[in-house]
């Protein structure tokens, strides 16, 4: 079990043994998951990664808008088994998330294969900058079972 960002949120996922580390220079994964991201997550997460307006405000029904995938949002506090969980499964309360929480963040492990996910997670940490993306990758090296 891992706690995530401080919250206290308790999960049990694991990466495809095929991605212990999403690579960010992989260019084959990057060019397929810029595809898959304008599709299916820029509609929500924006063109330009740049999330909703006011994301951190929650809405009159109590949940968020749909956070920045760039630098100024918090993706990268997360490791990656918890992103891929995210984007697989959803946003799951006392999960990957307060269990209070809801969350508009739709599953995708029936709509993208694990490999899809991966190359849209690659390619939304490939616009990160070198420092976040160096501290995303001690985030999920210090989450991964050992």
């Amino acid at each position: 079990m891992t706690a995530v960002g401080g919250a206290s949120l308790l999960y049990w996922v694991n990466l495809p043994s095929s991605a212990t580390f999403i690579d960010p220079t992989n260019s084959g994964h990057v060019m397929q998951g810029k595809a898959i991201y304008a599709y299916a997550c820029a509609a929500c997460h924006g063109a330009k990664l740049q999330g909703q307006p006011r994301w951190r405000e929650r809405l009159a029904n109590g949940r968020l808008p749909a956070p920045p995938h760039d630098d100024t949002g918090h993706t990268w506090h997360h490791p990656d088994a918890v992103l891929f969980d995210l984007v697989k499964n959803g946003l799951i309360p006392g999960r990957t998330a307060p269990s209070d929480y809801q969350s508009d963040m739709p599953a995708f492990g029936s709509t993208l294969s694990d490999e899809q996910i991966i190359a849209v997670l690659a390619y939304i940490k490939s616009t990160w900058s070198s420092d976040v993306l160096r501290m995303q990758k001690e985030v999920t090296e210090q989450q991964r079972p050992r």
